[in-house]
């Protein structure tokens, strides 16, 4: 591999890094009140205004196409670790629809005058390589020069129409189950600061890595009410939209929630993203913390987060050996409530 390759440190091109360089959903809630920003398409299943992970379209009554993108600035330092997590991110958001996903497209940002373009090269083969493990080809896409370094995906996917899961259908009285443990805006922000150890790093990575196939095989469940990812908003804001789609409150049992053991040093490190602030100013006043601090964890951003899940209770032992059968924890960490005029969600 070529020395300019081999001795890049991607995160120091970037301001930020990963999903932690979203809009704060405050500021997105803004732009998006536009008074035409919903027109009515009787094929759209899905589209922005219940804030859901991809656009949803009704092809022919019997199968849907799912259609979303996502891209950011570098995350990690080496390059084919970049384009992968990225890779991975993308392709989610297809499986928290239920979604197979088909064919994908890049999406990339690069300071050629500042990094060579053998790095974006191996960048991009990140990202392909993560798109053959999804069983897709990366297929084309655009470039730009940018300031700073960004890739993503624009992705595909496929589902039954009656097997779209959505972030809106959640009921009182759902288990809420989360796939990845949370802590990667921490460990990420350790690392910019040069405090991060390698093998919490290696951990974060190989999180980050994991696609969430268990979506496609939950799609065909009928107890699995709602399905979003975890990325940048943070538990709390993801979680916020599953009760504001579904009219529901929502009850978080913090030390069911799993969390990297790594993230108790870091907050003592004061390794806090600036994206866990502005998330926790947009949406702080709808929740109500028993512990105070909480907060930096509940509002961590995630890239490439796993699946929160709200399934019908009497179905849990089923779901259960589901999610034991992929090799993920079988842990409830909440329930959803009735909706009441106090605070959305209690995290006792």
């Amino acid at each position: 591999m070529a020395p300019e390759v081999l001795n890049i440190n991607l995160t120091e091109y970037s301001h930020g890094a990963g999903c932690g360089c979203k809009l704060s959903p405050g500021v997105l809630a803004d732009i998006l009140q536009s008074p035409d920003a919903n027109p009515v398409f009787s094929n759209l299943l899905v589209g922005h205004d219940t804030k859901d992970d991809a656009a949803v379209v009704d092809l022919d009554g019997t199968t849907a196409i799912i259609s979303t993108t996502d891209f950011f600035m570098p995350i990690v330092d080496d390059p084919f670790d970049f384009g992968a997590i990225a890779a991975t991110n993308a392709i989610s958001d297809i499986y928290a629809m239920g979604g197979t996903p088909i064919v994908a497209i890049a999406i990339l940002g690069w300071p050629i005058d500042k990094i060579p373009a053998a790095v974006a090269g191996e960048v991009l083969r990140g990202g392909r390589k993560v798109c053959h493990d999804a069983g897709i080809s990366l297929a084309g896409g655009h470039s730009i020069d940018a300031p700073e370094p960004i890739f993503g995906l624009a992705v595909t996917g496929r589902v039954p129409v009656s097997q779209v899961k959505k972030n809106c259908t959640g009921q009182p009285g759902d288990l809420l189950y989360l796939t990845k443990p949370l802590g990667i805006g921490m460990v990420t922000t350790a690392q910019k600061k040069k405090l991060a150890d390698q093998e919490d790093l290696a951990l974060a990575k190989q999180s980050m890595l994991t696609l969430n196939k268990i979506g496609q095989s939950l799609a065909e469940l009928p107890y699995v009410h709602a399905i979003t990812d975890v990325t940048g908003f943070g538990l709390g804001g993801h979680l916020l939209e599953i009760c504001e789609g579904s009219n529901t409150g929502a009850t978080l049992h913090y030390h069911q929630i799993p969390v990297f053991d790594f993230v108790p040093k870091y907050i003592a490190l004061g390794c806090l993203p600036g994206g866990t602030n502005r998330n926790w100013a947009s949406y702080g006043h709808k929740i109500s913390l028993k512990e105070p601090e909480t907060y930096k964890v509940i509002a961590d951003p995630q890239t490439s987060g796993g699946l929160l899940i709200a399934v019908e209770s009497q179905h849990r032992q089923a779901f259960e050996a589901q999610l034991l059968a992929h090799g993920i924890p079988a842990n409830a960490i909440g329930e959803l409530t009735q909706p009441t005029d106090e605070k959305s969600i209690k995290v006792v």
